[in-house]
């Protein structure tokens, strides 16, 4: 970066918005980055030591007793295999429906465009509540069920305009040469322009995988009483709010071999649930690049 800023002449303003600019974001990234490296500090510092609450970045007597804590309990390992599943078959069709309406809405010889866009804005800024939407659930009888955590949120407005204004942008040459080829909007949707709406595809999987995979409060309101259906979530904030005292471990002898508190085992919990999504990131991050650069270049 500094390379190709000295090739070009620089005065003193350009030299002090650099220099505070640079400063600025390490300070930023220091800010940010400090709860999450203290919470995993506490989540692998024995319990003797967590005890004290003097642990900033750096562990005392490395342990990983808490994680074993939490991957042991029941509900954890069941609220993380559905969330990971409500997670991955929500994204894929939420994405392909919200898709699907766009292209149509996109298309300048669909006359009823205006229409639809402007009922699907109003929906953004005017919904019916939660007890409505309870007594929905209930009656299309969804309430206790796995599929109450995807066909709710199946179709977005936000993701419908965020994908029909992407899909919009495109040149119209290259459905006019579909055309004269004899292809139909099936065809066109999933070989020309699917294809080419892969950054804004990207962008709108990662925005409803986050929202499903932290979600919880659908699952307080729909399968509070369904062990079964639990999220991960769920079960964090459960613990989180958990005043309940967690015991040591001991051997036959009755030394104590496993000490746990309450506070390493929310730091583990919270790591654990945070952790996915932070590795999913980069495998879509050069998207993200690409989203936010080609909308620069006009044909």
């Amino acid at each position: 970066m500094f390379k190709k800023l000295t090739k070009t002449k620089m005065n003193g303003w350009d030299w002090a918005f650099v220099i505070c600019n640079t400063i600025f974001l390490i300070l930023f990234c220091a800010v940010t980055l400090y709860p999450v490296l203290n919470t995993l500090a506490y989540s692998f510092t024995d319990g003797s030591e967590a005890i004290l609450k003097n642990i900033h970045l750096v562990p005392r007597k490395f342990t990983t007793a808490a994680y074993k804590k939490v991957f042991n309990m029941s509900g954890f390992r069941q609220g993380l295999i559905v969330t990971v599943s409500r997670t991955v078959l929500a994204s894929f069709l939420s994405l392909g429906a919200n898709a699907l309406l766009a292209y149509i809405i996109s298309r300048k010889n669909f006359i009823f465009k205006r229409s639809l866009s402007l009922f699907w804005v109003i929906t953004m800024y005017a919904s019916g509540g939660l007890i409505p939407s309870v007594l929905l659930m209930t009656k299309l009888g969804l309430t206790g069920t796995f599929w109450v955590y995807i066909f709710p949120g199946l179709v977005s407005a936000f993701n419908i305009l965020v994908l029909r204004t992407y899909m919009s942008s495109l040149p119209d040459s290259y459905e006019e040469s579909a055309q004269l080829d004899g292809a139909g909007h099936m065809t066109i949707f999933v070989r020309i322009i699917s294809p080419l709406c892969k950054p804004v595809y990207a962008t709108v999987f990662l925005f409803v995988a986050v929202w499903h995979w932290n979600s919880w409060f659908d699952a307080m309101i729909y399968n509070r009483l369904k062990s079964q259906n639990t999220t991960l979530q769920y079960e964090l904030q459960k613990l989180l709010s958990s005043l309940t005292q967690l015991n040591p471990s001991a051997d036959s002898s009755g030394k104590v071999t496993d000490m746990t508190t309450e506070i390493q085992v929310r730091a583990a919990a919270t790591i654990a649930t945070m952790l996915p999504i932070i590795c999913l990131y980069p495998f879509l991050q050069r998207y993200f690049v690409t989203g936010l650069t080609i909308g620069g270049v006009k044909e």
